[in-house]
């Protein structure tokens, strides 16, 4: 897995994720891109990609399309329209994308030059993320870990909730 971070300028959603699609399918690599602002940090990332293709290589997974999967692992959501959320929205915005498989280094390249450059991971909004997972003060206060720990078991959990 290659990460990239940067902002994006979104002019369009789906002539953004076309791109996406056609970087991926160059280089053979499964390729998606979140809101930065969602991203608890690189492990939330590595546990959605290791968890999505696990469940692809089980036979069980949600969506036809592995990056979708890798999508809503990361959110800790079945329903790909609640996890789209955590995924690009038109406009500027902080981001970082993966790269999965095949080529890993050169769509990591593609996804580079399609991003101004931004140090993103780590950037994200307690707020956002605690609205997005549903993660009460109740909830961080019973817990010994922090705020990416919860978002982590969330991540987890996806796959008991079935």
């Amino acid at each position: 897995m290659k990460v990239v971070e940067g902002e994006a300028t979104v002019a369009d959603v789906d002539a953004f994720v076309e791109e996406l699609a056609a970087i991926g399918e160059e280089y053979g690599s499964t390729v998606q891109i979140f809101d930065a602002r969602y991203v608890v940090g690189r492990e939330h990332l590595k546990r959605a990609v290791a968890l999505a293709g696990r469940a692809r290589g089980r036979g069980e997974a949600v969506a036809d399309d592995p990056a979708v999967e890798i999508l809503l692992y990361a959110a800790g959501r079945r329903q790909i329209t609640d996890a789209l959320e955590m995924g690009v929205s038109e406009g500027e915005c902080p981001v970082i994308a993966v790269a999965v498989g095949g080529e890993e280094e050169r769509a990591a390249a593609a996804l580079h030059d399609l991003l101004e450059p931004a140090d993103t991971l780590g950037a994200h909004d307690p707020d956002r993320v605690r609205a997005f997972f549903d993660i009460t003060d109740e909830e961080l206060a019973a817990t010994e870990g922090d705020l990416a720990d919860v978002v982590l078991e969330r991540v987890a959990l996806l796959t008991v909730e079935k």
